[in-house]
């Protein structure tokens, strides 16, 4: 008998997992050519690079070079930083990204979303937060990566990603009005954005509107050009001028606003102005700044950055990983490299002015559609970025603001999701629930607390569900003992275990039922409060003269149970597969019991 109970005590035992063994082999697995080839993605296509691949990159990198350069300088005036820094954050993450990035189709780069969740601390402060949250964002995301935690972006779902993309979009389009229609205001964030434009309606300006309008109507129409039928050259033709749709508006925009300031009629539009010349200095992120005559230090920086230090690369995760996602065309993606790619491009961005940066999504579908093979489209955007702002400055200054605002309000259209919201309303209704709050929450808090309401209330919505699991019961009647057979329709977890009693409790004081049984096919395992409360159940049930059965429960959390209670629960498992014959082995127990 001692034997016996010594193998029983060895079966249920748990053993305790083995750290130490796990990060040996991780970090072994660290200092390999593999890993390495991992880490560098360059290695892997570089040295099987195709000359004639060279032709099809080049074309690819300027189409992207010409939609970055105006959507640059245009999300720079969103972030409310001179239009240059919109340029210098678009050059570093292309040459980084060709070294360490593992998909040809991402471009990094200025997005409007990063934008419009700098802007508030620029506003407030300076350009410096902008390039100091650029670094940190970039440490933050490199840290992530390293430590393997890119599952945190899981706890995202799809609609709270949905609203939030929708709500950033109307945000982002709903700043631009107020350009769009020549009026003056700073703010971008939705209700002081449309409480300007109340406010000010009576200086809207005539041809800053027509202008504005007639590029969101003219982008439009240039981007079904890509329809066009016909000749191979003439659907080429098509393609390419429905991708350069944004430099054609801009440019179109600029020459006229040139050809009226020349003929003397230099106030009908609102111009971007001067635009610094040449590249930016190549220096350490500020560490410390004077605001209003007082010396900030870098933690007293962190602190006005606030909540942004995990929104921030949150968001450049996210959309970064999903771009990689749909355009891997099946293939897995390393989201550890990605985000280690993503880190870097922003570390070495903050040395050179850069604003916070990530995957354009917009900018990866001209990529992808301009047949782009390597990441090497990369260094042709980056070098047309570098000559624009060398050479082009000065023609800079002509660009319109309500042609800028008119390219931000037509990309604007594309981001809300309303195909997503379909889609969630025909799959299952609830959902949409998440994606209202988010989208409510983004709009009326700011996007940063907007999407930690969202992100918040899903987990909630979802643990609500998980602690609420259905209870299907099948009640029988055998030789005048009632046997109630009640199975859990998910495995129990410590916020649905006082459910399950209560409820278990509550249908078998209704049925009046002798013998309770437990299946616990969907079982798979137990923490240590459910286990606690299943103790207490049991416990219950023998108070009131009832039986209860464990029918079909896995060893694993059989030997929970046990090693808890072991002589509460020992003779109270049942294994047998036919309903029938665990009842009358139930029964037959029961009376020689009686007896």
């Amino acid at each position: 008998m001692r034997e016996q109970s010594k193998t029983n005590d060895a079966n249920i035992s748990e053993a305790f997992p083995h750290v130490g063994k796990f990060f040996a082999k991780y970090y072994r697995g660290l200092c390999t050519r593999k890993q390495l080839f991992k880490r560098f993605p360059i290695l892997q296509w570089l040295p099987s690079y195709n000359v004639g691949f060279l032709a099809e990159d080049i074309v690819a990198g300027l189409s992207v070079g010409l939609t970055v350069i105006p959507q640059g300088i245009a999300y720079a005036v969103i972030a409310n930083l001179d239009p240059q820094y919109g340029l210098y954050s678009a050059f570093m993450g292309c040459f980084v990204y060709c070294i360490f990035g593992s998909c040809k189709d991402v471009t990094i780069g200025p997005t409007a979303i990063m934008s419009i969740m700098v802007q508030t601390y620029v506003g407030n402060a300076g350009v410096e937060f902008a390039i100091l949250s650029a670094f940190m964002t970039g440490c933050v995301i490199l840290l992530l990566g390293m430590l393997n935690l890119g599952f945190l972006v899981q706890f995202i779902s799809f609609p709270v990603t949905a609203g939030f993309t929708s709500a950033a979009a109307i945000t982002i389009a709903s700043g631009q009005v107020k350009s769009l229609l020549g009026i003056p205001g700073k703010s971008n964030e939705f209700l002081e954005s449309w409480i300007n434009v109340f406010e000010h309606r009576k200086d809207i300006r005539l041809w800053d509107s027509i202008l504005g309008i007639s590029t969101i109507v003219g982008l439009l129409a240039l981007m079904q050009m890509r329809n066009l039928k016909g000749s191979k050259y003439w659907m080429l033709f098509g393609k390419y001028t429905a991708l350069s749709r944004n430099a054609i508006a801009v440019i179109m925009g600029t020459v006229i606003a040139y050809m009226l300031s020349d003929s003397g009629h230099s106030n009908l539009f609102t111009l971007t102005g001067k635009v610094s010349a040449g590249l930016p200095p190549f220096q350490s992120p500020p560490f410390s700044t004077i605001v209003d005559g007082h010396t900030l230090t870098f933690m007293e920086m962190l602190r006005e950055l606030g909540i942004s230090l995990i929104t921030l690369p949150l968001i450049g995760i996210l959309e970064s990983i999903a771009i990689s996602k749909a355009f891997s065309k099946g293939k897995s993606i390393d989201a550890t490299q990605e985000m280690i790619a993503l880190g870097l491009c922003n570390i070495a961005g903050s040395f050179v002015s850069s604003m916070p940066v990530t995957g354009s999504f917009t900018r990866s579908a001209i990529n992808n559609n301009s047949g782009v093979r390597t990441q090497f489209g990369g260094i042709t955007t980056g070098i047309l970025v570098l000559l624009s702002l060398g050479l082009l400055t000065k023609s800079f200054y002509y660009i319109p603001k309500a042609t800028l605002a008119g390219v931000i309000i037509a990309a604007m259209f594309f981001m809300v999701e309303i195909q997503a919201a379909l889609e969630i309303w025909r799959t299952k209704r609830v959902d949409i629930i998440p994606l209202a709050v988010t989208l409510v929450s983004c709009l009326f808090l700011g996007l940063e607390y907007g999407m930690i309401v969202g992100v918040g209330f899903n987990i909630c919505f979802i643990l609500h569900q998980t602690s609420r699991p259905e209870i299907a019961s099948v009640l029988l009647t055998v030789e005048n003992k009632i046997i109630l057979i009640l199975k859990a329709n998910q495995s129990l977890v410590y916020s649905s275990a006082e459910y399950l009693k209560h409820t278990i409790l509550k249908m078998a004081s209704k049925h009046d039922a002798d013998i309770v049984v437990l299946d616990g096919t969907h079982i798979n395992s137990l923490d240590t409060t459910t286990v606690k409360v299943l103790i207490s159940m049991t416990h219950d049930m023998h108070q009131l003269n009832r039986s209860i059965i464990f029918w079909k429960w896995n060893h694993a959390t059989q030997c929970t149970l046990l090693r808890m209670n072991k002589e509460l629960f020992q003779n109270l498992f049942r294994d047998d597969d036919k309903i029938e014959v665990m009842v009358m082995n139930i029964i037959s127990k029961l009376k020689a019991t009686e007896a």
